[in-house]
């Protein structure tokens, strides 16, 4: 496929004095899509959309959708599907079934555990250099574990 960039790359060697020949066989496209490019400055490459092609997975995915849905709210992995698939007649990879089967995946949230201590009990300290333009600079970071309350303190030592 022809490219903007490719169009001016044959406009461009054209005027630097370059032959038609040389152009294709430097840009590795045909003499006569060099010619004509040349002949109609103001053409521009057009490609019409690509038609869609039938996938693999098409005759299974109604049976994967009613397997997911029959193990709910448990999960059946790629591998086992495939396997099944494979025994009704399908010939392609796993990695389709996986892809495929990846939007029904059930979004799980991660639970926070939220780590309290009473007042007095804990603090959390941490040391760290900033290196900014010429200068380090060092912070001591300090954190109270009840409130969350913060203390910095920078130091250029």
């Amino acid at each position: 496929m022809l490219n903007q960039e490719s169009l001016v790359d044959i406009h461009v060697l054209h005027q630097q004095g370059h032959s038609i020949r040389a152009i294709s066989r430097k840009l590795g496209i045909a003499r006569n899509t060099v010619r004509n490019y040349l002949r109609d400055i103001a053409r521009t490459p057009v490609y019409g959309p690509r038609q869609e092609r039938p996938s693999k997975l098409d005759p299974f995915k109604s049976y994967i959708r009613e397997r997911i849905e029959a193990a709910k709210p448990h999960w059946i992995p790629g591998t086992v599907l495939c396997r099944e698939i494979e025994t009704m007649g399908y010939d392609g990879k796993e990695g389709i079934v996986k892809i495929y089967i990846r939007q029904f995946k059930p979004k799980t949230e991660e639970d926070v555990i939220r780590f309290e201590t009473p007042p007095g009990q804990q603090m959390q300290v941490d040391f760290t250099t900033i290196k900014r333009g010429r200068y380090k600079l060092k912070a001591f970071v300090a954190t109270l574990g009840f409130c969350r309350a913060t203390y910095v303190r920078f130091s250029t030592h």
